[in-house]
């Protein structure tokens, strides 16, 4: 019994380890976004940034983000990488967020009581309105640095 055992093994060996070095591991390539927040006026709290692959919650929400993260205020500029994302289109969401409740608190009109800024840095303004996923996105196909200004007001 031990024999056809070992017979049986040692016919099924050559075929179980050819077929696992037969699988070539296709890793998909990934990229780092580097996010640099400038012109913070705050020397407290702290400057959260959302990543967004699609316009599912952008900019206010965090159900589409695919990658978030808080930095402590030190300057008048703060820097945060992120890693691992797969190639495509990306749009990005900054908060100085000064109470620590990682959103951004508006007025009973909704205007912005703490500083934003969003990727492209386009015009926000009560004709603009609050820009659109399209407006923010852009495309990274390997690293990439954005610069986004932050703003403390809406603009004229």
């Amino acid at each position: 019994m031990l024999l056809k055992v070992s017979k049986i093994a040692y016919l099924l060996l050559p075929a179980l380890l050819s077929m696992s070095f037969g699988c070539k591991v296709n890793a998909e390539p990934t990229s780092t976004l580097t996010v640099v927040v400038k012109g913070i006026k705050h020397q407290k709290g702290q400057i959260c940034i959302r990543v967004f692959s699609s316009e599912k919650g952008f900019p206010l929400g965090s159900s589409g983000e695919v990658k978030s993260g808080c930095t402590q205020i030190a300057g008048n500029y703060v820097k945060k990488q992120f890693t691992g994302l797969k190639p495509g289109t990306y749009a990005v969401a900054v908060v100085d967020d000064q109470n620590g409740d990682y959103k951004l608190d508006r007025d009973f009109l909704g205007i912005p009581k703490e500083g934003f800024g969003i990727s492209k840095n386009p015009t926000v303004s009560l004709i603009t309105g609050t820009p659109k996923f399209s407006d923010a996105s852009f495309s990274l196909q390997k690293n990439k640095t954005i610069n986004i200004f932050m703003k403390y007001g809406l603009d004229p």
